[in-house]
């Protein structure tokens, strides 16, 4: 297959996601489970890009000027609190339903995002750039892991950052974030997360350091149950984040 040819697209995840767009800004819905994680990563990108570039992460408007790009931003669950931090953001996913859920929730609730239905490969060839990068809850449903992660990595301006976000592919993880949210808390709808499609943080990290980025920071996620809450934690068998950073 051709460089020209190659894709990021698993066209089967965002028919999977385009059925179920209209329940993104559900609490209770199918997304139960993202909503239930955003604090933790939003608490975890904020703090992280102020430390990068030297802001007050307790401020009004701490990602005030900063260019953002949620890709994969699904219904726009990161995007418009982004945006509400003060970043300029470009929400970007492949499916045209997505998109229009999440730019009539951001027009209903006076947020502006930039939300697009393209492609990271579409957008890198426009010659965008950005201070950030959120891949957050993406990489295990795209066609080609290794493309999309090098293809991200590429619109990290200088001194930029790039927040990645997902499952790792352990028996814990297949236990845990597949047969018991999907099969018994019923979290996520069955077939949500295929086990080989899950991606170790080692394969995660290999194209982005390939690319001249390097890994600054690491972190398990785990949920407690007690709490009914997200917490970072040290252990990344199940969820994890990995924060990548590109030279000045």
């Amino acid at each position: 297959m051709s460089e020209t040819a190659k894709t990021t697209i698993d066209q089967s995840e965002v028919d999977r996601f385009s059925a179920m767009a209209a329940e993104w800004w559900s609490p209770t819905g199918k997304f139960r489970p993202l909503h239930k994680f955003n604090p933790v990563r939003l608490e975890y990108i904020r703090n992280r890009a102020c430390e990068n570039f030297g802001r007050d992460p307790k401020a009004h408007r701490p990602l005030e000027g900063l260019r953002v790009l949620d890709i994969g931003c699904g219904g726009g669950l990161l995007s418009e609190p982004m945006a509400r931090m003060g970043a300029d953001v470009v929400g970007a996913d492949p499916s045209e339903k997505n998109i229009g859920i999440a730019s009539t929730h951001a027009r209903e609730n006076d947020v502006s995002v930039d939300y697009r239905a393209v492609t990271a490969e579409q957008l890198l060839a426009s010659g965008e750039s950005f201070d950030v990068v959120l891949n957050m809850e993406v990489v295990e449903h795209v066609a080609d892991v290794d493309l999309f992660l090098t293809t991200c990595a590429k619109m990290v301006r200088p001194n930029g950052l790039m927040f990645a976000a997902t499952i790792n592919r352990t028996l814990k993880a297949r236990a845990l974030a597949i047969f018991a949210a999907e099969n018994v808390l019923r979290w996520l709808p069955r077939g949500t997360h295929q086990y080989e499609k899950l991606v170790r943080p080692d394969e995660l990290e290999k194209p982005l350091v390939t690319d001249g980025m390097h890994v600054v920071h690491r972190t398990g996620v785990f949920y407690n149950l007690l709490q009914d809450r997200w917490n970072l934690s040290p252990d990344m068998e199940v969820n994890y984040m990995i924060l990548a950073k590109r030279a000045a």
